[in-house]
This record gives structure tokens, sequence and C-alpha cells, in this order.
């Protein structure tokens, strides 16, 4: 298990990537699954991820499993490399700008959101 300040850290930067609430990326992952036309999304943000996120939202950071931390780690790395891409990528066609939004949706993290 991470030492309480690896912990706090990682619990801060999770919720600062994470900017939808849990009834949010609830709805929206039983939008997503439903859709005939959803953009499938990468291997490593499918719908688990996404539930697991969904659960780690619902739980107090004590109730932390290691499992919970892998993919809380995951979910920061993923979200920041994708947002990083995103600024990088100003030829961007409007199509690209929805699929990158719509994967980072099914993380709990809505790019047209303002940070916070």
């Amino acid at each position: 298990m991470a030492d309480a300040l690896e912990l706090d850290a990682l619990w801060e930067e999770f919720h600062r990537v994470v900017n939808m609430t849990s009834q949010e990326l609830a709805a929206w992952l039983r939008v997503n699954e439903a859709s005939q036309e959803s953009v499938p999304p990468p291997e490593h943000a499918g719908s688990p991820t996404g539930e697991h996120v969904l659960a780690i939202l619902q739980k107090r950071r004590v109730d932390l499993t290691e499992d919970d931390l892998g993919v809380m780690y995951e979910v920061v790395d993923t979200v920041t490399a994708e947002t990083d891409r995103e600024r990088a990528a100003a030829d961007e066609s409007e199509a690209e700008r929805t699929c990158r939004r719509q994967r980072l949706m099914t993380l709990g993290h809505d790019a047209l959101r303002p940070p916070a």
C-alpha cells in the first residue's frame, strides 16, 4: 500500500482529473454502452475501467484497495497524456476531438468542463 503522502497526492490528483460526478459517470457509461454508434474506447479505457472509476468515486479514501490504486494511477496518467496530446493537436478535426472527449468521459473526465 502507498504511504500516506503518496496516497493523499494520488487521491487529490485522481479527483482533479475525474471531474464528473458519480451520477454523471454512471449515466454516461449507460448511454455509451447502449449506443450503437459509440466510439470503441481504447483497451485501457473500456467499460470495466469506467465501472471501477465509478466504484472508487463512491469509496472513502481509507477503503481503497491495491486494485483501486492501480486504476487511479492509470486514469491520472491516461487523462494527463490525452489532455497534453489535445493541446498539441491544434489541427485535429472536430470528429477527432469528439472521439477523444468520449474516451475520456468513459474514465470520468469531461474535457469541455473548465478546470477547477
